[in-house]
């Protein structure tokens, strides 16, 4: 079928291509679009207790994180001064109520309520401004309108809150990736010029790549209209289409330049790329879906849009590697080789080169004769790499995350240090149910609180650790109270978190009847979170191993294979886990990549890594084990299959972990350090699967396992028969071979793919008379020669040759 494609592209190449650059057009003007359409947020899981205290909040109670936090600051007056006061107050009464629904400032309490919105010098003082409008798009265009009009006379000002810290957040991510593809685009270029040889050949990977970007923003415009998208996927879908599209094209351009290489037209060799490269492209990017699609099983929207999109990013890859770029080689033909590189050889040299003397050949015969050695180095090597992860400490994304100089990030750093509960983060509890006052709203000191209510306060006061416990939100609307509960601890502390364990079992009731306890806060909502990844992660790794397992089945028609394959990719898993760990949480990576440390990692992006490294690293797999496969098919070999394999495809998968790492790396200088923690996770896990997992493991464990590595029992060789997916190449035209070849058997020809030679035909006015000449004299007596099958110097098929004493 995939034979059959390339040959359908080849024959309406033309009209593809225009299709081609209408759709990109199209989707290039839609995929802009996605920009405006971008929320924040998404860590949190939804049906946790911790989230809809953060809802109640936002909705009911007022929110402890406003949407505008503004920061006022004198050099000589303090909050008691009146001109301080008349500068802020006139400045917020002014403020459209269009705009803004409620505005808490430090004059509007009274004595010990305002006490924690002055600095410890008085001199500043931060106001809350809560903006009208549900979604973030009208919150932001509100915020703009708005933001002139809160400087104060005489003050400095500065913008913090929900809606700046997003705002910025975005426009980081977009600077993030303009910058990763203007640092990567000349190196990627440079790399693949030496690595093909030819210019004209280097340049089609950077077109899929575009084409790749172009489509990866269309496809998560489009996502944006079945979920919340956060600006943090646009970063992971645009790595990874770019990545993978560079990747994939690598190796279906080098396998149309082999079969070019061994004669085939440009038809032919189109067709044979398809069903070889072509297939293994198909197949690998449905394993890396599979591993993204686990992802979708997550409840949060951070996990769940990020694995839509990258299914989507990873199809458009696949697309343009497999039909945008088939085109373009079916127009280019033999051009491909244009601009043709000093050190590129001809393709004469390639074919009459020893297919085993390559470095990867010989790699692959030595691990074939000491597998021991080999395999108990890189496992140790591995379980280095993997030991910090045993003390990993997951935390949660804050201001931190945003570069050093970020204006939001200054705001929120000056009020945990200069104010009084600056670093104190509140365990929310919310108490509702039909027995709460509906008409009750305490406005001051003195004011009834009904008895139960107090009581219930102060036992939350008087829990280990707690400094202070009060009513700070009050909803006749939804029934409910909030009381905040201070601590003197961390947020991610341990006595923080069993803090929150120990008001989670606490109860409340009025009249015999149990009242609802909701605990939520930054301490309850990270603890909410690990509760449901741990949940699921289970439910991942039963749903992505089955599914990459079946895949693997179908394409290999092995037992072994399958499982050797997901072990593999959990040993590079690991690896990376180790360096985030110690790069990142220990602070090992801060002065290099220029972050902040904060002592533990976002658990998250962690699964994230999870996924993508996973399908990564068995996109990589796919490539090798499809020609050992291949190898194994034709001589039933398990060393020389192996060996040869390695010698086929190691090079291939160097570069393209190379190109990957390229792109990878560019990523990781991001400004936000999630971007930079994923980036180094992905680039220590491609290294580590290139460069020993791919190497050296993966030929060690199939030299101990010898033939087992292809047993199939009878009854799934007959299923195995029905859905197989192995790569197979097209088969090759085969020469016409004349009736009557003197001393040369007639398959000979067949099995070398060279012109047999021919005899002149007489000419068509001489009548044909045997003998003319007389009876042909005998031939000398010859010694005896033993033919044998053997194979072509090139690698590319088998001819006759002589039995030599080596064979």
């Amino acid at each position: 079928m995939l034979s059959g494609l390339g040959r359908l592209i080849h024959r309406r190449r033309w009209a593809v291509l225009v299709l081609i650059l209408v759709t990109t057009a199209l989707a290039g003007a839609w995929g802009l679009g996605v920009f405006a359409k971008f929320k924040e947020g998404g860590f949190e899981d939804p049906d946790a207790s911790s989230t809809l205290v953060a809802k109640l909040g936002a909705t009911y109670f007022g929110s402890t994180n406003p949407d505008v936090l503004v920061l006022y600051r004198s050099d000589t007056m303090t909050v008691d001064d009146r001109r301080y006061k008349a500068s802020v107050t006139g400045t917020i009464a002014r403020l459209p109520k269009t705009d803004v629904e409620e505005v808490i400032s430090y004059w509007s309490f009274d004595g010990k309520a305002a006490h924690s919105f002055a600095s410890h010098d008085r001199r500043s003082t931060f106001v809350a401004v809560k903006l009208r409008e549900e979604d973030g798009a009208g919150k932001i265009k509100n915020y703009h309108a708005i933001k002139e009009r809160l400087a104060a006379p005489g003050l400095h000002v500065q913008y913090g809150g929900n809606i700046p810290l997003g705002e910025e957040f975005g426009q980081q991510v977009v600077t993030d990736i303009v910058r990763a593809e203007a640092i990567t685009a000349l190196p990627l270029l440079i790399l693949l010029v030496v690595l093909f040889g030819a210019l004209t050949a280097s340049l089609l990977p950077m077109v899929v790549a575009l084409f790749s970007m172009v489509g990866g923003l269309a496809v998560l415009h489009v996502v944006t209209y079945a979920a919340d998208v956060t600006s943090f996927a646009l970063e992971v879908v645009t790595m990874m289409g770019v990545g993978l599209a560079i990747d994939y094209s690598l190796f279906v351009i080098s396998r149309f330049r082999e079969e070019l290489g061994r004669g085939a037209t440009a038809e032919d060799a189109l067709a044979a790329t398809m069903a070889t490269a072509g297939r293994t492209i198909f197949v690998s990017g449905i394993t890396v879906s599979a591993a993204l699609g686990g992802l979708l099983l997550f409840p949060q929207m951070f996990l769940r849009t990020i694995g839509l999109a990258g299914i989507a990013t990873v199809m458009v890859a696949v697309f343009g590697a497999t039909v945008l770029l088939p085109t373009l080689l079916a127009l280019l033909g033999p051009r491909v080789e244009f601009g043709r590189m000093p050190w590129r050889r001809p393709s004469a040299k390639r074919a009459r080169r020893d297919p085993d003397s390559g470095f990867w050949y010989r790699l692959g015969h030595s691990v074939m004769k000491h597998p021991l050695p080999y395999f108990a180095v890189v496992l140790v090597i591995l379980a280095v790499m993997f030991g910090p992860f045993l003390n990993v400490q997951f935390g949660s994304v804050d201001a931190r995350v945003l570069p050093k100089d970020s204006p939001t990030r200054a705001v929120v750093e000056t009020v945990k240090r200069d104010f009084p509960n600056g670093s104190a983060e509140p365990i929310d509890v919310v108490v509702s149910g039909d027995l709460i006052p509906r008409n009750w709203r305490p406005t001051g000191k003195g004011d009834p609180i009904p008895p139960y209510l107090e009581q219930f306060r102060k036992r939350l006061a008087a829990l280990p650790g707690v400094t202070e416990a009060q009513f700070t939100g009050y909803s006749g609307t939804y029934g409910g109270v909030r009381i905040s509960v201070t601590h003197r601890y961390e947020p991610m502390d341990q006595r923080a978190q069993d803090l929150v364990t120990q008001i989670r079992k606490m109860s409340l009731s009025k009249d015999g009847y149990p009242m609802h306890v909701d605990v939520g806060g930054s301490t309850a909502a990270q603890m909410d979170l690990m509760s449901s990844l741990m949940r699921t992660l289970p439910k991942m790794a039963a749903v992505v191993g089955v599914a990459t397992f079946v895949l693997l089945f179908m394409f290999f028609g092995s037992l072994f294979l399958p499982l050797k394959a997901i072990a593999m990719n959990i040993l590079s898993i690991g690896a990376s886990f180790g360096a985030i760990v110690w790069g990142f949480q220990d602070g090992h990576l801060a002065g290099i990549l220029d972050f902040t440390p904060t002592g533990g990692v976002e658990a998250t992006s962690m699964i994230l890594i999870l996924a993508v490294v996973f399908g990564l690293s068995m996109d990589y797999e796919v490539f090798l084990l499809s020609r050992i496969r291949e190898e194994w098919d034709r001589t039933h070999d398990n060393r020389a299959a192996v060996a040869s394999g390695m010698q086929h495809t190691g090079s291939i998968i160097t570069s393209a972990a190379l190109l990957f790492l390229v792109v990878i790396a560019a990523f990781s200088m991001a400004g936000i350090t999630v971007v930079k923690l994923i980036g180094v996770g992905m680039f220590v896990a491609v290294v580590v699967d290139a460069a020993l997992v791919r190497s050296l493991l993966v030929p060690a464990t199939m030299r101990f396992m010898g033939a087992a590595n292809w047993w199939l029992p009878g009854f799934l060789a007959g299923l195995h028969a029905r859905m197989d997916l192995r790569e197979r190449s097209a088969p090759a035209p085969v020469p016409a071979v004349p009736q009557q070849v003197p001393d040369e058997p007639p398959l000979a020809y067949a099995l070398n793919w060279e012109q047999a030679p021919t005899t002149p035909e007489p000419s068509s006015d001489v009548p044909w008379t045997p003998w003319a000449d007389g009876p042909p004299e005998p031939s000398p007596p010859q010694d005896e020669v033993k033919r044998a099958i053997v194979p072509n110097p090139d690698g590319s098929g088998w001819r006759w040759g002589e039995e030599t004493d080596e064979q």
